[in-house]
């Protein structure tokens, strides 16, 4: 099973400015370089106090000279901001200093955006141009990242390659990768099916849980406007919860893989199963970035055996 990264570069008590929270993205890179991971993508977030990743095609840039073997790509850029053209000569000018190693990972979020479809199908046409025919990727490195499962069956119709957003939207998965990969058999096309988790692990199973409740604090607090850093595991501890809190934090556990690497590990590839991934990209947002890259290390590790 392929192992990736997303990471949303996110502002923590630990990491509390930009800059912090940017150069510590850029060493996780490197990290997963090291330790044998496919890929990293960067996100794209605006108007954030959790997340510092503006340009995700900008830490592209910046990680792919820090790295050496890793594909490194963003996930996603918002395309309905930008041109295709643009998006298409950026990733095109990287490509062509880092030959095979760049990913262009669209999405549109909430945005609306008449031209979406015609906008992925020129990234794919012209990127394509610059690459050899594989098997293992998809056409022009090109991959469509969606929740909600209505953008599923385009990039099999272009072969392009999607990713679920599991962490987003934890159930009716199954469906849109299913319907992507009809689409994508039916258009003569390999699919390319990635799914994307979020999880926390840790040695034991309470330091995992410490971890998971400060990262539900964060995303609870979020949701009743309070946008701000990933919290440490002692701001968690001693933070009294509402009950609607308690609530919401239940719900939002739905999205969350939490346990020992070997709990974590079986609730995986459980999932990839279900919904036919040919890869796990996987995200994890907690305070340190010791306790982050620790995770990644964990499950690299017990997958990996």
């Amino acid at each position: 099973m392929r192992l990736s990264i997303l990471d949303q570069v996110p502002l923590t008590e630990h990491a509390p400015t930009r800059a912090a929270a940017l150069s510590s993205g850029l060493t996780l890179a490197q990290d997963a370089d090291a330790l044998g991971y496919h890929r990293i993508w960067f996100a794209e977030h605006h108007n954030s106090q959790s997340f510092a990743s503006a340009a995700p095609e900008i830490m592209t840039a910046l990680a792919l000279e820090r790295t050496a073997k890793i594909r490194i790509g963003t996930g996603a850029i918002l395309l309905p901001y930008y041109s295709a053209q643009k998006v298409t000569e950026t990733m095109g000018l990287l490509s062509a200093i880092h030959p095979d190693r760049v990913d262009t990972g669209v999405g549109r979020a909430s945005l609306s955006d008449p031209n979406y479809a015609e906008k992925i199908a020129s990234l794919v046409h012209e990127l394509d141009a610059s690459h050899a025919a594989s098997n293992s990727e998809p056409a022009g490195r090109v991959w469509v990242l969606g929740a909600g499962g209505s953008s599923a069956p385009l990039p099999g119709t272009l072969g392009a390659g999607y990713v679920h957003g599991h962490f987003l939207r934890p159930t009716g998965g199954e469906a849109a990768t299913s319907a992507y990969r009809e689409a994508a058999v039916a258009s003569g096309h390999t699919p390319h099916t990635v799914l994307a988790v979020r999880f926390v692990t840790a040695e034991t199973e309470e330091q995992a849980l410490a971890l998971a409740e400060a990262l539900l604090l964060w995303r609870v607090r979020k949701d009743f406007g309070h946008d701000g850093p990933i919290p440490s595991t002692a701001t968690a501890a001693r933070y009294q919860w509402s009950t609607a809190e308690h609530a919401r934090a239940k719900e939002r556990s739905e999205a969350l893989i939490v346990g020992t690497p070997e709990k974590v590990r079986a609730e995986l590839l459980a999932l990839a199963d279900t919904h036919g991934a040919d890869e796990l990209m996987l995200n994890t947002l907690v305070s340190d970035p010791e306790d982050r890259l620790n995770a990644y290390r964990l499950l690299a590790d017990d997958l990996n055996h």
